[in-house]
């Protein structure tokens, strides 16, 4: 089975499993596919995390293939120059794109297919086009503003002036080519080589400090999953600079709570459950960093500390919520896969916000991810940006063991809703014993950046009035990730069960 955004990306995962690849083969195809016929959301030019379940050997591998800041960008430099704040678009908010490297070493340490094979469906639908889907062109004419400010943006994604409308046959022959370097030549032409000095100079024309050293140096990370338990499953996410430590919070938290008891959709529930995200929300600000920053995980998602945090909790009234510790102490795509040997991935990918940088680079049809808006200027900040550093990430994947082995793979994209989309999915499928549709079909919550609460239709007028009776400040969405969009395969002893958020254009396909 497999699962993502758009139904050609998880045809293409389809094809690669009936033609005898594995999860991780059809993963990696997959997510190629998707940054052609998703391309406000993944690409090249991004970033990728994954997790995978290799079966016969029964164990877990993490990769944090995300990319750093060049060795010649600070905080200082950018104070220095006016900005009170990392920039959220432009060159300066680029930062290395690992999503090709971490593709590649899938396919290098666990895959069974070549990365020429793996491109292939992509290289198909940027030469020949494909017809965009009414989501992604919806996004994508939100984005034509940030477009409009690059002329080869506007050249590559706005042939017509404008963004294309849903049903119209989209076609990026520059990106063709790109991918078809890559399949031949492999992932040193655009670290090392020609891409790689294309993205440079793109970069530096517009006033950017990214050099070739920068992608040359460029490596992705085999890294040791995180995990907690939540009432007998095993819920895994990533280490820092992800932030799955924040879902890990909140779960733990919410653990104290007997929410099985509870109306889906009552007050109680949600004030619990918001309260809950908004303690994992201020302890993961403040200490997800780069991987090389000091943070005390076994503190951090020990019960004791969760019990601690969970006596922050007014059953009455919202508080405010900050870090836990002294000191001392957006746009994205998800694919699922699960193969006839039950080898399980989780991967995502992303630039970010929509179209990221909103930065093209001539003649390749790469957009180049936003981010280094990631960062803080905060100089005594485990986060502040300095050469060589990994921004703190919002994108996610994660999984739910029962009994040590994969139950669930699952993952909601959009910004800081991943992590929200996270505690929320999983207590349904745990507590309320929902099937992936119902779970993924649920109305949400949503804590908004600046601190104000947004719900999802479905949520009674009632519940409503009663969260706002207790001090939360509600408010209508207005980012553009929404309420996110995830995908969640279950796994049993005998079938596969799977669904595909209705939030997005895409599917779940098994056979």
């Amino acid at each position: 089975m497999a699962a993502s955004s758009q139904p050609l990306a998880v045809e293409a995962a389809i094809n690669v499993l009936r033609n005898g690849g594995h999860a991780i083969d059809a993963a990696v195809t997959a997510t190629a596919v998707l940054s052609v016929v998703e391309p406000q959301s993944t690409g090249l030019g991004g970033d990728l995390f994954a997790i995978i379940w290799l079966a016969e050997a029964r164990r877990l591998v993490g990769l944090n293939a995300s990319g750093r800041a060049s060795r010649l960008a600070s905080a200082e430099a950018l104070l220095a120059a006016g900005h009170s704040r990392a920039p959220a678009e432009g060159a300066l908010s680029v930062t290395v794109p690992g999503a090709l490297d971490g593709l590649a070493r899938c396919l290098t340490d666990y895959g069974t297919i070549s990365l020429k094979q793996a491109l292939a469906p992509a290289i198909f639908y940027a030469e020949d086009g494909f017809p965009v889907t009414e989501i992604t062109a919806r996004m994508w004419a939100r984005a034509a503003a940030k477009l409009s400010r690059n002329a080869e943006s506007v050249r590559i994604w706005l042939p017509a002036g404008r963004a294309p409308l849903p049903g119209e046959v989209f076609r990026n022959p520059d990106l063709a080519r790109t991918l078809g370097m890559i399949a031949e030549l492999g992932p040193e032409i655009f670290y090392r080589g020609e891409l790689g000095h294309a993205i440079v100079n793109a970069i530096c024309d517009l006033g950017g400090v990214m050099r070739i050293d920068d992608l040359s140096q460029h490596t992705s990370d085999l890294v040791e999953p995180i995990r907690t338990s939540y009432r007998g499953f095993e819920v895994v996410e990533l280490p820092p600079n992800n932030q799955g430590l924040a879902a890990l919070l909140a779960l733990n938290i919410a653990e104290g709570f007997p929410f099985a008891e509870m109306e889906l959709h009552s007050a109680d529930r949600l004030h619990y459950l918001i309260e809950a995200m908004k303690l994992g929300f201020a302890d993961a600000q403040a200490y997800i960093a780069d991987p090389r920053e000091p943070i005390d995980l076994e503190t951090l998602l020990s019960k004791q500390y969760a019990a601690r945090r969970r006596g922050e909790i007014r059953a009455d009234k919202t508080v405010a919520a900050r870090p836990g510790l002294s000191p001392s102490s957006g746009d994205t795509v998800y694919v699922a896969v699960v193969d006839e040997r039950r080898n399980v991935v989780s991967m995502i990918s992303s630039v970010f916000k929509s179209f990221g940088s909103g930065v093209t680079v001539p003649g390749t049809g790469l957009v180049l991810q936003n981010r280094g808006s990631g960062f803080t200027l905060e100089t005594n900040h485990p986060n502040c940006l300095k050469p060589g550093k990994r921004p703190f990430h919002t994108i996610i994947p994660a999984m739910i063991l029962r009994d040590g082995c994969p139950w669930a793979c699952l993952g909601v994209v959009g910004g800081m809703m991943q992590a929200q989309g996270h505690l929320q999915v999983a207590l349904n499928l745990i507590d309320f014993e929902m099937n992936p549709q119902a779970a993924l079909d649920a109305p949400r919550f949503r804590i908004l950046e600046d601190g104000q609460l947004a719900l999802e239709d479905g949520i009674q007028e009632s519940a409503r009035a009663e969260l706002a009776a207790r001090g939360h400040r509600l408010q209508s969405d207005e980012t553009e990730e929404g309420y996110g969009g995830g995908q969640v395969i279950l796994i049993s002893d005998y079938a596969l069960f799977g669904g595909s958020d209705p939030r997005k254009d895409g599917c779940a396909i098994g056979y």
